[in-house]
């Protein structure tokens, strides 16, 4: 594994050990053992337990490990595995279309045409907004919070 792997492997490993003694215990031995081998001895991640996830700076590479350990490990049900793989999904087409959008050549010239036009008239599309409370990450990031917690 390269070394942003390996430095991914000590982010995980350090989230790791501060889970609540729950969590950690349904991660198997095998698993702990592989991150802390794996793992990028000299790279000391900080994680700031007053911080949310979002604001620690995870690599992308350790949000998707933990993931894979909440889908195999923590989500206690199938019901609640099929909704976080569907949440995943959603996210994933969501995130597609933005691109797509957003990169698209046909809108990006488009708009250019519609300022260099010198027209101020302006269209308006009004359409429903689908409004969503937490998307996949937020949602998945609250749960990691949750478990973070120590009454």
């Amino acid at each position: 594994m390269d070394k942003n792997g390996n430095k991914a492997y000590s982010e995980v490993y350090e989230i790791l050990n501060l889970l609540e003694d729950e969590a950690f215990s349904k991660v198997p031995k095998k698993i702990l053992n592989f991150f802390n081998e794996e793992r990028d001895k000299d790279y000391k991640p900080k994680i700031d337990l007053s911080k949310p996830l979002e604001e620690q700076g995870l690599m992308r590479d350790t949000i998707v490990l933990l993931a894979i350990l909440n889908l195999n490990y923590w989500c206690d049900s199938e019901n609640e595995k099929n909704d976080f793989l569907d949440e995943l999904r959603r996210n994933g087409e969501y995130e597609k279309e933005a691109l797509e959008e957003k990169y698209n050549p046909d809108n990006i010239f488009k708009k250019k045409n519609e300022q260099n036009d010198g027209n101020n008239e302006k269209n308006e599309n009004l359409q429903l907004i689908e409004y969503k409370d937490k998307n996949f990450i937020q949602r998945f990031l609250s749960k990691i919070r949750k478990l973070f917690k120590r009454n």
